[in-house]
């Protein structure tokens, strides 16, 4: 994208990010008529992930998880755009953290944790609201855009109340920077592996998938406990993480148990309410059966 061009959208953006949230979840009651009745963005594989993942599910059901998906999915963008502005004050009140006090106990202990999550819920907000609550102690994994303008946009965003952003493969480089100073390191768990990468298949929604074996490996390597961030939407604009503690000496573990663990507890919260969950995205690329057919 050429920087015209960029500018032009950030302007715009910027300016969406102002209105309150009565006018932007108007714009995202239209926004969700856009996305599913005029370009039905992605319908086919939101559909067919669906009726995969429940197959226990009638026709009439999964169209209606279909249907509150779509709406969510805007309200998320809309929101993650609203993140550009929105204050310390309004971020604190609409992505509230309960349980904070056991990551607080280890930080004042000197014992550094891995949290982990998924793309569940409005992830976006949590990134920003960690960081008011473990200021300058939140290290955020996550995965580089290919747009290098975008991604100073975003990063900038996601960085603006003191969430510190480690590009992927900068992992073990940023952790061994901050060895010193104990802190939380944010992991998104279920990012699809590449084909090289697709070594460790699990059962998740009713279907052999492919998982990243990142934070199990990076948690043997560090030995720090490890705590899931369960998001709730509670109602629209407003949500609750619940953190839950999950191992506590990740060294002790057997192999994969790390990797089960935190994966069967996002499978929890997608068949508690679905709707929540990224059914855009292409998971299901890979299975141990035309893997092993290459």
């Amino acid at each position: 994208m050429n920087k015209v061009t960029f500018r032009v959208i950030s302007c715009l953006l910027y300016l969406i990010s102002l209105l309150p949230f009565p006018v932007l979840y108007f714009l995202s009651d239209t926004l969700y008529i856009i996305l599913y009745y005029i370009i039905k963005y992605r319908r086919k594989v939101v559909a067919d992930n669906l009726s995969n993942s429940f197959p226990e599910k009638s026709k009439s059901e999964l169209e209606q998880i279909e249907k509150r998906f779509y709406r969510y999915l805007a309200d998320l963008i809309l929101e993650s755009v609203k993140t550009i502005s929105i204050s310390a004050k309004e971020i604190k009140k609409r992505f509230v953290f309960k349980n904070l006090e056991i990551m607080k106990t280890y930080i004042r202990n000197g014992k550094s944790l891995i949290a982990v999550s998924g793309h569940y819920g409005n992830w976006e907000w949590g990134t920003v609201a960690i960081g008011l609550q473990l200021k300058d102690k939140a290290l955020i994994v996550y995965k580089p855009l290919s747009d290098k303008r975008f991604e100073v946009l975003i990063t900038s965003m996601r960085s603006r109340f003191g969430s510190m952003m480690v590009p992927m493969k900068q992992t073990l480089r940023k952790v061994n920077e901050h060895k010193n100073d104990p802190n939380v390191l944010v992991l998104v768990g279920d990012q699809t592996p590449t084909r090289e990468e697709s070594r460790y298949f699990t059962s998740f929604l009713n279907q052999q998938t492919a998982v990243f074996l990142g934070v199990e490996k990076i948690a043997l390597k560090l030995k720090t406990p490890i705590v899931y961030f369960s998001i709730n939407r509670i109602k629209r604009g407003y949500y609750e993480c619940v953190i839950k503690p999950l191992i506590e000496n990740p060294e002790l573990t057997k192999e994969y148990e790390i990797t089960e663990a935190h994966t069967k507890e996002l499978e929890n919260n997608i068949c508690f309410q679905p709707e929540y969950w990224l059914w855009s995205h292409k998971r299901w690329k890979f299975s141990p059966e035309n893997l092993n057919n290459d």
